[in-house]
């Protein structure tokens, strides 16, 4: 064993580090430090302009319609009759007129009751069983061609648009009146306000809720005012019904759908709108098992998109197209750049433990300060949210501002799950939600579960 070690340094000395002079790694290992932070903050400015914007301009407002259009609500739903009832209450409640609304729901490879709910509540319910395609791309792509066989003359048109929303969330009262609005305005897509049913639960609640804010008016809100395009995120937006015609319905079917579609639209010149006072609450993952598991789908998916349509994006973006350089940006640079930046230091701080048997001090800082600068940049990040959507955070506001605090340690846990999902098969599985509230107990913070999901439910999105 102590020869194959000392050939094995041997090998190290004359072939991968070919130096006498330790301090030679120690300047290699700052060099790529300097270079990286660099690139990043280049890259990344633009964002907390973004921020600036947010604080000094208000978000936008659209004119009143005349409330004729109809709209399809469509809600991709598995196993969740627990809390599909409150969502579907407060689309029944809207201030929009009633009879230009129908709400289609597709009960994907259910085990519970969630079809006969959505019937209760008026809904038309379509039932679907396939293991083999699985997520909510495939739930959508069956439930419009149902919608397109259902209206034999007009097809995808029987709907001036088409809502995309979550079995687990919640809808102010106006929500659709004031995307109407939005829509209205000429924007083929639009989304929405994302805000959180349990944002103070912990740490993990509190870092996605954070996030959504922070993406919704520091991001979506400053590109609409800027006049460029907003991105879809999940849940909680329109789409046109010329969009899915020229879609041939749904056709997005990556770990990430969303982030899919709103790159398509991207490419295809479609500005998505972003509507502020469309607020919808959302529930979110609170063990980070779930969300190690979520996040990493996430990340796959990311990856997914770009190998797909990095190269187009790129392509607009040296044209000076704002749009695709925003949006290539916000899929992958990142990811790809810390993991490079943490892999290299760490591999070299261990090289020379291995080849010159000491510590080096220089490595080690370097390895800290990577770490001091992602907390200080997402400290910033979160920092905007916190201040802007204060009043609509709702939970106690000490403990918002403790929460506040982890926000950065959530937020770099992607740099391993990231660097996780490049070399590992991720697959959609779906998550079990358990707050079946409306908007009043959200306010209050009375947020309680109403059922327990059972240990066989307990998956992740």
């Amino acid at each position: 064993m102590k020869t194959f070690f000392d050939n094995f340094i041997a090998l190290l000395r004359r072939w991968i580090i070919p130096i006498e002079d330790p301090t030679a790694l120690e300047t290699v290992g700052f060099i790529i430090s300097a270079v990286v932070g660099v690139v990043f903050t280049f890259l990344y400015l633009y964002q907390f302009f973004y921020s600036f914007v947010s604080l000094v301009r208000k978000p936008l407002s659209y004119p009143d319609t005349d409330q004729t259009k109809r709209y399809a609500v469509l809600i991709a739903a598995r196993n969740e009759a627990n809390v599909l009832p409150e969502l579907l209450k407060s689309i029944l409640g809207q201030t929009y007129p009633a009879d230009r609304l129908h709400i289609y729901v597709v009960a994907d490879n259910c085990t519970d009751n969630t079809a006969a709910v959505a019937r209760e509540f008026g809904a038309t319910v379509y039932e679907r069983q396939n293991k083999a395609l699985v997520g909510k791309g495939y739930a959508l792509e069956f439930l419009l061609n149902h919608i397109r066989e259902e209206n034999e003359t007009l097809g995808f048109a029987a709907y001036d648009g088409y809502f995309v929303i979550d079995a687990d969330n919640v809808l102010r009262d106006n929500y659709v009146a004031e995307m109407d609005k939005a829509f209205s305005a000429g924007y083929p897509v639009v989304t929405s306000y994302r805000n959180s049913k349990n944002f103070g639960k912990n740490w993990v609640s509190a870092g996605y809720g954070l996030w959504f804010l922070r993406e919704a008016r520091q991001l979506n809100n400053s590109r609409s005012i800027l006049h460029t395009s907003a991105g879809v995120s999940g849940t909680g937006f329109l789409v046109g019904s010329k969009i899915i015609e020229r879609n041939d319905g749904w056709r997005h079917f990556l770990l990430t759908e969303d982030i899919e579609f709103t790159v398509d639209c991207t490419l295809h010149g479609d500005r998505v709108g972003y509507c502020h006072k469309a607020e919808l609450f959302d529930e979110q993952p609170e063990s980070f098992r779930q969300s190690w598991k979520q996040r990493k789908r996430w990340a796959k998916g990311y990856f997914q998109v770009f190998r797909r349509y990095g190269g187009r994006l790129i392509k607009k973006s040296l044209t000076f197209h704002w749009a695709c350089f925003d949006m290539a940006m916000y899929i992958m640079p990142a990811f790809i750049l810390s993991t490079v930046q943490l892999v290299s230091i760490f591999g070299l701080f261990v090289a020379n433990l291995i080849v010159y048997h000491q510590l080096s001090l220089t490595l080690l800082n370097c390895l800290l300060a990577f770490f001091e600068y992602g907390y200080g940049i997402f400290f910033l990040l979160g920092l905007f949210p916190l201040i802007t959507e204060w009043r609509n955070i709702h939970c106690n506001k000490f403990k918002a501002v403790l929460l506040f605090l982890t926000f950065p340690i959530f937020m770099m846990t992607y740099i391993p799950l990231a660097f996780s999902a490049l070399f590992s098969r991720v697959e959609w599985t779906p998550i079990a939600h358990k707050y079946n509230v409306d908007t009043t107990a959200i306010e209050g913070e009375d947020i309680t579960a109403t059922e327990e999901p059972k240990a066989e439910d307990k998956t992740d999105d």
